[in-house]
């Protein structure tokens, strides 16, 4: 019905699917799920669809769904001008879990995805709406928490240990967001032998990493957080890293074009442009280089032509 009356409204192509990609992120916030943030509070959350993103203009353009942590993290500031300046190509992007990061996709309502969950990729790469995968760049998550540390998680023995501790005592602050890193903690969980749903103090915020970050601060809790969004954040928040380094927690970003095969609206050529632009040896190098200057180490490791079996955590010191 939605999509009817959209199409109704925009008969251009290119104007149809921006709209749906805007009524699908108004959906998701309609129902509590805020999934884009620029790491701020709540209030501002709105914003970082900042509009000029999502204007229904003429000039050549490609939409990106992808996770917050690259905008979150300023890596996409730093590499979309260089793409401008190339091709002449915008890309317009909606930051949001990898969840609706890939129901975008499924819909038909992007170009390319730049994501973070390999096993939920899978099954979109299996049902023909993602193709050309390339693996991209990774770095870690951390369990981050307050200084003091009162549910004493640092210096566990193991991940399974620290989390039986957190679920003990919390409180605990989940993104719930349906993203790569709310699968992960998902995940840990599951190792854990722990159902999360059963755990007292666990709380969703239905938003993004800056957000959930915030939220944690706030509540004196524990959280999940991949390494690049805490340290761009670190400067705001008390959170500390209480638990890091364990080969668990890779964290492994893959991009892939929308499968116009399937969605036939995609805008391809585009699309495979920003994919091998990202891939360059130039772009690779960049990311590799990004918040070096800043934080004394790189926030992403870049791994195109790498095995993604055979890597390993963030060639970091730890942050605790």
């Amino acid at each position: 019905m939605i999509e009817q009356l959209i199409r109704g409204l925009f008969p251009s192509t290119k104007h149809t699917r921006v709209a749906l990609a805007v009524a699908s992120l108004a959906i998701f916030a309609a129902c509590g799920q805020r999934y884009s943030d620029r790491a701020r509070a709540t209030d501002d959350a709105q914003d970082t669809l900042h509009h000029d993103s999502i204007a229904l203009g003429n000039n050549e353009s490609i939409i990106l769904a992808t996770t917050t942590s690259t905008e979150d993290s300023g890596l996409l500031d730093s590499l979309l001008p260089g793409f401008r300046a190339e091709s002449g190509i915008d890309v317009k992007v909606i930051a949001v879990g990898t969840g609706a990061a890939l129901d975008m996709a499924r819909r038909g309502n992007a170009d390319v995805v730049l994501v973070h969950a390999p096993a939920s990729e899978r099954d979109y790469v299996q049902s023909g709406d993602l193709t050309g995968g390339r693996l991209l760049m990774h770095n870690d998550f951390l369990i981050v928490g307050p200084p003091d540390d009162p549910v004493k998680v640092r210096g566990r023995s193991n991940l399974s240990d620290a989390m039986k501790a957190i679920a003990r005592t919390g409180p605990f602050v989940s993104r719930g967001d349906g993203s790569g890193t709310e699968k992960m903690e998902l995940a840990l969980w599951k190792a854990a032998a722990i159902d999360p749903t059963a755990v007292p103090k666990r709380e969703a915020t239905g938003q993004g990493m800056g957000a959930t970050l915030n939220v944690a601060d706030q509540r004196r809790g524990y959280t999940l957080t991949d390494r690049a969004t805490y340290l761009a954040l670190k400067h705001r928040l008390t959170l500390v890293p209480v638990y890091e380094g364990d080969a668990t927690l890779l964290n492994i970003y893959h991009v892939y074009v929308v499968n116009p095969a399937k969605h036939p609206n995609v805008k391809e050529a585009g699309a495979r442009r920003f994919v091998e632009f990202l891939v360059s040896p130039g772009t690779q190098r960049a990311i590799g280089e990004f918040g070096h200057s800043r934080f004394g180490q790189s926030l992403f490791i870049p791994d195109v032509g790498k095995d993604s079996s055979k890597l390993s955590g963030v060639s970091a010191p730890p942050l605790s």
